[in-house]
């Protein structure tokens, strides 16, 4: 049986993450998107009321939280600013390689500490000259014993230059493609490791983005994370389970983004009365709200799905893709409905329409999401309905009424160009409406 209603725990956890980012998120967004810098006491508080590494498993000392839990606390913090959501969520796609590696010493050293320990850990596919073709990753893993040299560079790394480790994905060969991807777990201490200046961006800049590169860093064998021709599998497990999360930084800005408008229509006065007043904006407003209530729905079932470990690839991707495009549809309508000052940072909007942009790049591009989806619907969804030629369509004989010979032999040929039903085995000489002959279609 159905139930859309969210537990008594998950309420709680609602009320806690909403608490939050008004009290402490919410204050200070502006001024850190000023600075161009991440507010890392918030990350920090965060940690410490639970918000943060809240996905660590309870057998290493975490709160063991699903993906449900993560779309929960995301939304309601990129309520309040998206690029801060952005930096305190990362940690969580981080840990993802970790936490999904068969690595047990590794997962038990570090993610016992990380459950206690305020640390903040990056993930690393992208590169300079590749963002969502994992597979032509270029950063060279050169196995030397049983240990790995590492050489190149990573690069639009959230968190990058604050981090304390890193999820890092490289090649042994990148003729070998997909067969050749292997990931590691970084400690930014180690000789070799160098941290790039911020990267100047749009918007989300209270989340620092850098690029990382290593020059004949040695990845002892203890810190492989997945093996040559595992990593690429590695990768696209981890945005399985944390691209729902990206819709819900999507539902959170695009939920802001209606309230600011909504609250300026019931405001702002025009032609005698005020905006809201007018059905053009009601139905702006409407469109908003249907888009975010849609919106949520699908990153739940995908969030839902990975937490019961059903494989959320094509769900994820659908929630991935329709969340962040309704996102900045709403975004964009909520700064028309406010006008001239929506395009203004006197007004919030602004920031909103900066921040929300990147929803539609990072973690897979919409178009990648549309070829998962794509390459669903043609390889491997199986149709309800029969060919077009089996259609059971009789146009010229009731067939409960009447049953033809043909019918009672159990063939009917039908055209699947015009639809002529010809009630014999056989095709006719000729279709009446095409004037081509049965034998050729």
């Amino acid at each position: 049986m159905l139930n859309f209603n969210l537990t008594r725990e998950q309420i709680k956890l609602q009320k806690k993450a909403r608490t939050f980012a008004l009290e402490q998120v919410l204050p200070e967004a502006w001024y850190y998107d000023t600075q161009d810098e991440t507010p890392v006491h918030i990350l920090k508080k965060a940690f410490d009321q639970g918000l943060s590494h809240s996905d660590i498993p309870v057998e290493y000392g975490g709160n063991g939280l699903g993906i449900i839990e993560g779309c929960i606390i995301s939304e309601e913090i990129s309520a309040a600013c998206p690029g801060t959501a952005t930096s305190i969520f990362d940690n969580s796609l981080g840990m993802e390689p970790l936490i999904l590696s068969a690595n047990a010493p590794l997962k038990k050293k570090y993610l016992t500490r990380f459950a206690k320990e305020f640390k903040l850990i990056s993930f690393a596919t992208s590169e300079p000259t590749l963002g969502s073709d994992v597979s032509a990753i270029r950063c060279m893993a050169k196995p030397d014993g049983d240990d790995f040299i590492l050489n190149g560079t990573k690069y639009w790394v959230t968190n990058g230059g604050i981090a304390d480790y890193y999820s890092i994905f490289a090649t042994t060969d990148p003729e070998k493609k997909h067969e050749g991807i292997c990931a590691f777990f970084i400690d930014r201490r180690w000789p070799g490791v160098r941290v790039g200046r911020p990267i100047p961006k749009m918007g989300q800049k209270c989340s620092n983005t850098v690029g990382v590169h290593f020059e004949n860093v040695r990845v002892p064998k203890e810190y492989v994370l997945a093996p040559p021709g595992e990593g690429f599998v590695l990768a696209m497990k981890t945005f399985n389970r944390t691209r729902p999360v990206i819709g819900a930084f999507a539902i959170g800005a695009a939920r802001s983004a209606m309230e600011y408008a909504l609250d300026y229509a019931k405001k702002r006065q025009a032609f005698g009365q005020k905006i809201g007043n007018n059905q053009a904006i009601q139905f702006k407003l409407a469109d908003m709200y249907q888009k975010i209530e849609t919106s949520r729905l699908l990153v739940l079932k995908a969030a839902w799905e990975s937490d019961k470990g059903i494989d959320p690839t094509l769900n994820a991707s659908i929630s991935k893709f329709y969340a962040t495009e309704a996102c900045i549809e709403v975004v964009d309508e909520a700064l028309q409905i406010l006008g001239g000052y929506g395009y203004t940072k006197m007004f919030p909007v602004e920031k909103l329409y900066r921040d929300t942009r990147l929803l539609r790049i990072y973690e897979g591009t919409s178009e990648i999401q549309r070829m998962v989806v794509a390459g669903t619907v043609m390889g491997g969804y199986t149709p309800v309905m029969p060919a077009m030629e089996d259609l059971p369509i009789h146009y010229e004989q009731n067939p409960s009424k009447k049953p033809s010979a043909g019918r009672k032999r159990g063939k009917i040929w039908r055209c699947r160009i015009c639809g002529h039903v010809h009630y014999e085995n056989t095709p006719p000489q000729r279709v009446p409406l095409l004037f081509f002959s049965g034998q050729g279609i």
